[in-house]
């Protein structure tokens, strides 16, 4: 984007600086053999997959981590084709044999998954790279502990036939954000237990998995041969139980802004937006920020998103809109055009992602990922990424 002003109506700036310190501070939390993976997933949580990928890996991550096939595919085609790439949500029917092609290394979570991989890398005639998920109490996808032997059993049936390499074991925590729960634990033994049997069973996995960012951050015993981090590489907190963002150590990458269309005096008793669910108490101006929940402003935080307009930290007034909003600027009159900062890393008085989860009873995940394609991504970084190991530079 250099030497290009910015989009006018709205955009969210991604700071790829910050994502690669990110990166380096959770490598400093996981011993040296440990690898990390960067999950890009929903585009990198909001943030652009192909360019976060390619930032985390200039930062030292070793593999990339996707949930849906396509999203995968979609890094490959994009000349990521020299690191690992994983994928774990697979439905019936899915490109099995392009995901061979390419490469990928494809989360197996039961029978069908199994018989589907394999019967894809006979038409294709190569061996696929599959990592067979253990469901360890989280209860979504992955392989329930009775169901484990004969899946095991049908995996290594399958590599010695030369169809399948059994590339990991893996699972994933229910409540890793919550320090001391009991379920943590709980999963480990049975997570332990079951890479027991597919080790002394004949699996040997290149890697071994469960930490996702609040067990990367807080739990080393979960780290085994490779972490997950998925939010904390965005500079978000996973909980607040575990933290702010700069306790951890993490700086955010996304900020949310936008230009103020119009600022206009109204008289005591107004009413604003759908529903007239705020009505102004006194003579005042109103200033007209052109994003909705459209673009993923949710709507849910009407009269509480938090909003940074002309150095002051406004609330949204009345409904948040399909394409806009409106907050109350108590008699000040900022030109039009002026910027509104809706979330961004804090250090300049502007509002959190983590606030606005507050403001919609939410969590931050949601926040910075239900932005939409109609927010432009812009990367106002002055250094391009290295082109080592990731394509061209950004």
């Amino acid at each position: 984007m250099t030497g290009t002003p910015p989009p006018r109506r709205a955009r969210a700036e991604i700071d790829l600086g910050a994502l690669r310190a990110n990166v380096r501070t959770l490598r400093a939390r996981v011993a040296p053999h440990v690898r990390i993976m960067a999950v890009v997933k929903a585009d990198a949580y909001g943030h652009g997959a192909v360019r976060c990928a390619r930032a985390a890996l200039d930062a030292g991550a070793d593999w990339l981590g996707t949930a849906t096939p396509h999203e995968a595919l979609a890094l490959r085609a994009a000349g990521i084709t020299d690191v690992p790439v994983m994928c774990w949500l697979w439905t019936p029917g899915d490109p099995w044999d392009r995901g061979i092609e390419a490469g990928l290394d494809m989360a197996v979570s039961g029978m069908w998954a199994l018989e589907e991989v394999v019967e894809a890398a006979r038409a294709t005639g190569r061996t696929a790279r599959v990592q067979l998920k253990a469901d360890t109490g989280l209860g979504r996808n992955g392989c329930q502990p009775a169901d484990w032997p004969g899946l095991v059993g049908a995996a290594l049936k399958a590599e010695a036939d030369g169809l399948v390499k059994v590339t990991g074991l893996w699972s994933h925590f229910a409540c890793a954000d919550e320090p001391h729960h009991p379920s943590i634990a709980a999963q480990l033994d049975v997570f332990r237990s079951m890479l027991d049997h597919a080790e002394k069973a004949g699996i040997e996995p290149e890697v071994r998995h469960i930490a996702n960012s609040p067990a990367t951050l807080t739990l080393p015993e979960s780290h085994f041969d490779l972490v997950r981090p998925g939010i904390a590489m965005y500079g978000v907190s996973p909980s607040p139980e575990l933290g702010t963002s700069a306790e951890l150590g993490l700086r955010p990458v996304m900020s949310l802004k936008a230009s103020v269309a119009l600022v206009k005096q109204v008289p005591a008793g107004h009413g604003v937006s759908y529903g007239h669910h705020y009505v102004t108490d006194a003579e005042t101006t109103l200033g007209l920020v052109p994003l909705g929940y459209a673009d993923g402003v949710p709507r849910h935080a009407s009269g509480r998103g938090p909003v940074l307009v002309d150095g002051v930290v406004r609330t949204v007034a009345g409904r948040v809109a399909m394409d806009q909003f409106v907050v109350d600027l108590g008699g000040d009159v900022p030109e039009p055009g002026c910027e509104a900062v809706l979330f961004g890393p804090g250090d300049r008085g502007e509002p959190t992602a983590e606030d606005w989860a507050v403001a919609a009873d939410t969590i931050a995940y949601e926040i910075v990922t239900r932005i939409g394609a109609r927010v432009p991504r812009v990367y106002p970084e002055n250094r391009p990424v290295s082109t080592s190991r990731t394509g061209e530079s950004v």
